[in-house]
């Protein structure tokens, strides 16, 4: 499966850990991962959940061949069901990033409470270069965390950023040597414990109340012309370049 789970010390673990392919991201993945920030936000014994890579990745973002074999085609697709289940988790989640964030490796980050990154960290979100567009609210929550030149950097350039950036813009709350970030993503996640848990949820709920309705609205907005994008054909010689190793070209393409 790829993900691992468990719950210790009252912090709810979804660890990617598929590093032979670069914790790329397939369907299955996905489903775990939903599942179990589903059981966290119910499970009363937890107080916080941790999303964390491996030691030199975090994720590259999804798996090509496993995406392009079964395209999300709708809302119930289990990327959609992830990216609801995150947005909606009514407990803090901390990230624990080393290493790579590629696409959705990044744009997750921007749902979390709390970001720790390592300072070899490199995060990128290269949609366009894909033939693709933004995902996960991304071209709603970036520009507001960055203002839109730099976002249009990230998003249209699909420039790399490094950890020190991230914190720059206030993606991120601090750089740390790789060695530390994941133990000190879980001593922050488990300072829940000493804290009154109604009250921590209520007060999550309150900080996003006045955004969540509008991140739902651009994950749905974004999903259907990514959809569309997937099928065009500048997506497939995007592709196509992605397997064949090589450039693709845009030239022919108004």
């Amino acid at each position: 499966m790829s993900i691992k789970t468990a719950i210790v010390n009252g912090v709810a673990t979804i660890e990617i850990a598929r590093p032979e392919k670069k914790n790329a991201l397939t369907r299955v993945m996905y489903q775990a991962m939903t599942d179990a920030l589903v059981a966290a936000n119910t499970d009363k014994s937890v107080r916080a959940v941790l999303i964390q890579g491996q030691p030199n990745i975090f994720t590259s973002g999804n798996d090509i061949e496993d995406f392009m074999g079964s395209p999300p085609r709708d809302e119930e697709a289990p990327v959609f069901q992830f990216m609801r289940a995150l947005v909606t988790c009514e407990k803090p989640v901390v990230a624990a990033v080393n290493g790579a964030a590629i696409g959705i490796g990044t744009t997750m980050l921007l749902h979390c409470d709390f970001v720790f990154v390592a300072d070899d960290a490199r995060l990128a979100m290269p949609f366009v270069a894909l033939g693709l567009v933004p995902e996960f609210a991304s071209s709603l929550v970036v520009p507001r965390l960055m203002g839109h030149v730099k976002a249009a950097e990230k998003l249209l350039l699909g420039d790399p950023f490094t950890g020190a950036e991230a914190v720059e813009c206030g993606m991120a709350n601090a750089v740390l040597p790789p060695a530390e970030v994941v133990s000190h993503a879980r001593r922050v996640a488990e300072r829940f414990n000493n804290l009154a848990p109604s009250a921590v949820r209520e007060s999550k709920r309150l900080m996003r109340s006045h955004t969540t309705a509008q991140v739902m609205e651009t994950i749905q907005v974004e999903a259907e012309i990514f959809g569309a994008r997937l099928r065009s054909p500048e997506a497939t010689e995007a592709f196509q370049a992605f397997f064949q190793k090589r450039q693709p070209d845009f030239s022919k393409f108004e």
